[in-house]
């Protein structure tokens, strides 16, 4: 049986078929396409209808496929009307209309009081920040509105006609009772926001529904639509190639537009130290707990790469093969920046606001392919290392193991300096985890496999792995003191 993923991300999608033979998966990607932002009279928006567009061209292109997954990042969301109909584009995340609502939710409830009932670490375009925006700024919006849905169950609305909300989705959006998986009846009443407007959460992999006939006829085949882990990082934890349970001492980093740093866990950590250390406690498949914390990732790669092309004329700008070329050749550690400082959120120029930051903290200026790229490398593995050392004093084991997997994992130099600087072993693989997930969801759903850790052991068959073992850890001593300064920054 072949098994269809979409994987969405900020800056692109693919669709994946999968097939499990020989207690292997077997897995081709059929077809990629481009996401991004769009501006809309000020404000930074998800072009949803384009992004329906692709999917529908993703399920053309797949043959004989007998389930369709999807997934995309978590916080965002649309509205849809008593009719059914969409209402309005969903704003980007990365939009900055939550700077009043912040407070203003804080001030009906204290940050310990949200983190106590949620345990979700507190980032600036929070999905509970966002629907209090909405209700000052638009508030007919919200009053017409039947239906609030994420990005990812409101492309399978699109495609199905069933509104849905996925526990792991909904665990993200700082609205979710992290105890008893419910909508907090006590959050949504604080700051007045309507809970009849919110779907009740339902399992990974729970629920399936056949394209719609308009879809159907559109795409030419009539196929069941399971509403999988619909968050990309769930998916991706759900394709490590790595056991479940209590005894096991792995960590894992998702590394994409964001790398996610963290362990599944059984249960939520909610402590007052979690919480100052920005941990987040997100629904994981098979009722676990992803304990993790963000650390912008190859955001920043990939804003150089497009201020790069963008001054080449569109042409491509500087490969990857330069960038590891020029990063080999750079010395070390001259510059360091904080990767979550706010000027790295959505700067005109990535290399703009590199420079400017080295500047003000009284850095090497780094100028350049290669001096810039590896700021970036060098400061992306010193935030993991201190999420990774975080962890170990949060849930008292000592890690003994990384997996990395997503887009990051299939560059060698950031795996092994990211073994280097932690001093622990890590195992890199496998690159499309999102999409291996997704598809695992998808064949425990249609009982091809009966788990997901069977699912895991059969990972361990299908991919190539890579090992990197540390090397003079020690180094990575001084310039991580040097990031620590640099966190002070504001």
């Amino acid at each position: 049986m072949k098994l269809l993923a979409i994987d969405i991300g900020a800056s692109g999608g693919k669709a994946v078929i999968g097939e499990f033979v020989d207690n292997a998966l077997r897995t081709s990607v059929v077809r990629r396409f481009p996401n991004r932002i769009i501006d809309v009279q000020g404000h930074k928006h998800w072009d949803i209808l384009k992004l329906f567009s692709d999917v529908k061209e993703c399920i053309r292109s797949a043959r004989d496929v007998e389930s369709i997954g999807l997934d995309t990042w978590a916080v965002d969301y649309g509205y849809i009307g008593r009719d059914g109909d969409l209402l309005g584009l969903p704003f980007a995340y990365r939009d900055s209309r939550t700077e009043n609502s912040i407070p203003f939710v804080h001030s009906k409830i204290s940050r310990e009081e949200i983190y106590k009932i949620t345990g979700i670490q507190f980032l600036p375009f929070n999905t509970i920040y966002q629907i209090a925006d909405d209700l000052s700024s638009r508030p007919g919006l919200v009053e017409n509105a039947h239906k609030l849905i994420m990005i990812p169950e409101l492309l399978g609305y699109l495609l199905t006609g069933i509104p849905a909300s996925e526990y792991t989705n909904a665990s993200t959006t700082s609205l979710l009772d992290v105890n008893s998986r419910k909508w907090s009846a006590e959050i949504l009443d604080k700051f007045g926001y309507p809970s009849d407007k919110l779907l009740t959460p339902v399992e990974p992999g729970s629920v399936r529904a056949p394209l719609c006939d308009p879809v159907s006829k559109d795409v030419g085949s009539k196929i069941d639509f399971t509403y999988v882990a619909c968050h990309d990082t769930a998916c991706a934890v759900a394709g490590i190639p790595a056991m479940s349970g209590d005894d096991e001492n792995w960590a894992f980093i998702s590394s994409g537009t964001w790398s996610l740093v963290g362990m599944e866990l059984k249960n939520p950590i909610v402590t007052d130290a979690a919480r100052d250390a920005n941990f987040a406690n997100e629904g994981g498949v098979n009722r676990t707990i992803r304990f993790l914390s963000n650390v912008t990732g190859l955001w920043l790669q990939n804003e150089l790469q497009r201020a790069w092309s963008r001054e080449s004329g569109g042409s491509g700008g500087v490969s990857f093969e330069l960038i590891r070329k020029e990063v080999d050749s750079a010395p070390p550690f001259r510059s360091i920046i904080d990767p979550d400082h706010k000027s790295f959120i959505a700067p005109d120029d990535m290399r703009v606001a590199i420079r400017s930051f080295c500047e003000k903290t009284g850095q090497t200026v780094p100028k350049g392919v290669g001096p810039l790229m590896r700021c970036v490398f060098e400061s992306l593995v010193l935030a993991y290392r201190r999420k990774i050392k975080t962890l170990e004093k949060l849930t008292g084991r000592k890690i003994d193991r990384i997996h990395i997997v997503g887009g990051g994992s299939k560059d060698p130099l950031l795996n092994q300096m990211t073994s280097d600087a932690c001093g622990i072993p890590v195992i890199s693989g496998p690159s499309d985890a999102t999409a291996t997930g997704n598809l695992l969801i998808q064949a425990v759903s249609k009982g091809i496999i009966g788990n997901i850790d069977y699912g895991r052991r059969i990972l361990s068959n299908s991919f190539d792995l890579k090992f990197y073992e540390p090397k003079n850890s020690n180094l990575w001593e001084g310039p991580s003191k040097k990031l620590e300064e640099n966190l002070q920054l504001k």
